[in-house]
Formats: structure tokens, sequence, C-alpha cells
């Protein structure tokens, strides 16, 4: 274990060194507020693809969804077309438009492009945007900074005091430093940590069992239930489980952190050519979590915890080295959704409230110095409740995904493939979408009825609809 340690110890410097370094060649290249917020629309294929992926995602990817696939079996492999359904929607029906769109109308942030495609004036769009945004993203920054936290805690046995304020440091760091491009190119990195982590403990654990085949018999001797469809349940709570694992795609059009990575793509070429690449990386991910949580029913039964299955199979099944560098990937999930999302928490105060609604003329340095200073001030306030170690944020951030999918996803898709949206019908459906899914979780309905992101999207979809009927 001292040896391991002291792997993991050595791979992390070098990781740490490596974002750094990208941090600080990328800040040289960052002169201007679009530089910051979108990278002047420079982002090629790959590193649009897989930054927005894995920016999306965290350390669900892999750790929850292994843990998911270790409890519920076959039944939760839902999640996998649902969150492809989530891709597919993103990358054939909005990426391209909105790549072109947000150029068109100059649009930096998603703010700008809600206020500027409806012509709002009165600045009501970016000001609801902005509440939804940073209500939501700065519960989600903060809870990642916890899992830095517990992260380091398990594998280094760091004091989660330390070990909150030092990955905060090194996140702050980076995307201080470079802003969107340096946060794109981490990302970039963390997502090929990530994606070859899960793929090679899935299957060295399944070659561990006597292959596809053994794994099946092995699985099925350990935990009969595990290899059923409907894993034992009713057909009405099975239907249930099914429709809340696949609506958890409808979150993806509606994510900013993921949305600003199409604004930012170079071209059309790069939205074309990084469609195939983002759904063969998301198909490696969630097809590896799923055979991962199978095989450890035969490898590790009884598990307190599910979601320490990825870490313990990559500790018992890898060479030391190569469970140090799956063991960092764990914190490149973490990483590479909180610099994205303190990003887009900056980006909602520093350009859209600073810059365009308090109408603050500044010069491109002055600007650029309020937004990395914007962040700095977050980054601190999302450590600090962190290290407060309050539950209240666990509770916020299960609906922040839904909140925001619900809140600009119908939205989004409308203002694309709808010309009669109206001002007023957006804000009917933000408001519809937030507040739907703020009252379904906290009235428990999301555990007893569906997840709460399917009614929250559809009654979002609905007001979008029927008021800009009325007032088109």
């Amino acid at each position: 274990m001292t040896e391991l340690s002291g792997t993991i110890a050595a791979v992390f410097i070098v990781y740490v060194l490596v974002m750094l370094v990208i941090g600080w060649v990328t800040s040289r290249q960052t002169r201007s507020p679009m530089d910051f917020f979108l990278a002047d629309r420079s982002l090629k294929a790959w590193v649009t693809a897989i930054s927005s992926t894995a920016s999306s995602e965290s350390a669900w990817a892999v750790l929850g969804t292994v843990g998911l696939a270790y409890k519920e079996g076959l039944s939760a492999i839902w999640f996998l077309p649902g969150c492809l359904m989530g891709y597919l929607i993103n990358w054939f029906f909005i990426a391209e438009k909105l790549r072109k769109r947000s150029e068109e109308i100059q649009a930096v942030t998603l703010p700008d492009y809600i206020e500027n495609y409806f012509n709002d004036e009165k600045h009501i769009l970016r000001l609801i945007s902005v509440v939804i945004i940073f209500s939501c993203m700065m519960a989600y920054v903060a809870a990642q900074f916890t899992a830095i936290g517990k992260t380091f805690d398990a594998i280094f046995g760091v004091s989660h005091v330390i070990s909150i304020s030092i990955g905060g440091a090194i996140v702050l760091g980076y995307t201080m430093m470079g802003g969107v491009r340096a946060v794109a190119w981490t990302d970039f990195i963390q997502g090929l940590i990530m994606v070859f982590g899960l793929a090679v403990v899935s299957v060295v654990a399944m070659q561990s069992l006597g292959g596809f085949s053994g794994m099946l018999v092995e699985v099925e001797k350990a935990s009969p239930t595990t290899l059923e469809w409907m894993g034992g349940k009713s057909t009405s709570t099975f239907l249930g489980s099914m429709v809340g694992l696949l609506g958890i795609g409808l979150g993806y059009p509606g994510q900013p952190h993921v949305l600003t990575r199409y604004m930012a793509a170079k071209n059309t070429e790069a939205i074309k050519n990084g469609t195939w690449i983002a759904l063969g990386w998301g198909l490696i991910i969630y097809s590896s979590s799923i055979l991962l949580g199978l095989c450890g029913q035969a490898l590790f039964p009884g598990l307190e915890d599910p979601e320490h299955l990825f870490p313990k199979a990559a500790e018992q099944l890898l060479p030391t080295l190569l469970t140090a560098i799956v063991l960092t990937g764990v914190l490149s999930a973490i990483m590479s959704t909180v610099s994205a999302q303190i990003l887009v928490a900056a980006s909602a105060i520093a350009h859209d409230t600073y810059s365009k609604m308090l109408k603050q003329s500044l010069s491109h340095e002055k600007i650029l110095f309020v937004s990395r200073l914007t962040l700095l001030l977050l980054g601190l306030g999302a450590i600090f409740i962190a290290l407060g170690e309050t539950r209240v944020i666990f509770w916020f951030v299960l609906f922040a995904w839904s909140g925001l999918g619900a809140s600009f996803g119908p939205l989004i898709l409308f203002t694309l493939y709808w010309k009669k949206t109206t001002r007023q019908g957006a804000v009917a459906g933000m408001l519809t979408g937030f507040v739907t899914t703020l009252v379904w979780k906290s009235t428990g309905l999301s555990d007893s009825v569906i997840y709460e992101l399917v009614p929250a999207f559809f009654l979002s979809s609905l007001a979008i609809y029927g008021v800009s009927r009325k007032t088109f």
C-alpha cells in the first residue's frame, strides 16, 4: 500500500504539472474576453468533442454509474441509451446550429445567446438565466470540491481541509490563467484518462472471471437477479426506473458548460467530426461502467458502498503504475467538470452581469482582470462551502443537473427550430422548468413517481409553446 501511495503521488504530481503548464501556455494566447470565455471560437474536433463530454460527466461517470450497475444489475442498462440520447440530441440537433447562430448574433455566453436572440433590451432573460446558472453551478462546484477532498482522503489519507484546498488551488490556477482554452485542453486530457481507466479496469475484470462467458456464469452464481432485465423489480417499478434513466439524457441540451464548447468550436468540420468522437467516447465510458458493475458482483460481493468498486478493482487487478494512472482518472473526472462549471459561473457575474447589465465599458485587459478576479472569489467561496461540509449542498446538487436541463434545454431547442418562440414564452419556459424541478424534488415525487427532469422538461416545453402561441 505504501508503494502504491508513493506511485500515485508521483503520477499525480506529473498530472498536476501538465495541467498547470497547459494553463500557462494558454494564458499567453488569451488576450480578450472572447479568448477567455470562447477560446476565440478556435476549438477543433477532438478537443471540442472530448472536453464537452468529459465536462458533462464528472465523478458520476467513473464512480456513480459503476456503482449503479453493481447495485441494479442489467436493469440499470437504460442509463446507457439515456445518456447517449443526450449526446445525440446535442450533437445532431444543437451543436452546429448553436455554433452558427451564436457567431451571427455575437453571443459569448448562453445568457448572451438568449438575450440577443430575443433582442431583450430590458435584460429580463439575462437576469433569469444568470440567477438559474449561478444558483445551480455554485452548489455543483462546492460539491465537486468536496468530492476532490474525499478522493484525496481515500487515496492519500490526507485530511479534507488540506485536500480540498490543494485540489481547489490547482483547478483555480489553470482556469484563471487560460480561461476556456485551458479548461478545454485540460478536459481533453482528463477525458482520455477517464475513458482509458474505465476501459482497462472493466476488460481486466472480465478476463479475471474467465472472459465474457465465464463472467456470466460467475455473476449468476454470486447474484442471480443481477443478470435479470428487471432486476427482480415489479413491472411498474421497473418501468418507472427505466423512464427515469432514459430521461437523464434530457438534461444534456441545457448544460451551459457543455453548450459553450459548441459555441467555441472552430467550424462545421469540427462539429461534424466531433459528433462521432463524442459518441464513441460515451459508448466506451458507459458500456465499460456496466461491464465493471456486473463483474463487481462476482469479484467483490457485498460491497457496503458500490461507488468504491472502481478504485477497489483498479487496486486489486492492475499493476501499481497502471493503478496510479487509473485512480488519477477519478480526480480527472471531478476536475474536468469543476473547472468548466466555475468558468460558467464566473462568466455569469463578470460578463453577463458586470459588462452587459451594469454597462461597464472597460478595456480588454481590465475585463480579463475582472473575469479572473471573479473566478478566484467564486472559487474561494465554493471551497469554503465545501470545507464547511454543509449537507444542504448535496440536496441541492441532486437537482442542479435537472434544473439547468429543464430551464435551458427546451428553450435552446425551440430557438433553433421554431421561429415563433417569443420572449414571454422564453421567460415562462425557464421559470417553469426551474420551479417544477424544485417542487418535484422537494416533495419527494422524484423517488415515488419519476425522475424530476422528465416532467420539468415536458412542462417547460409546454409553457414555451403555449405562451409563445398567445404572444406571437
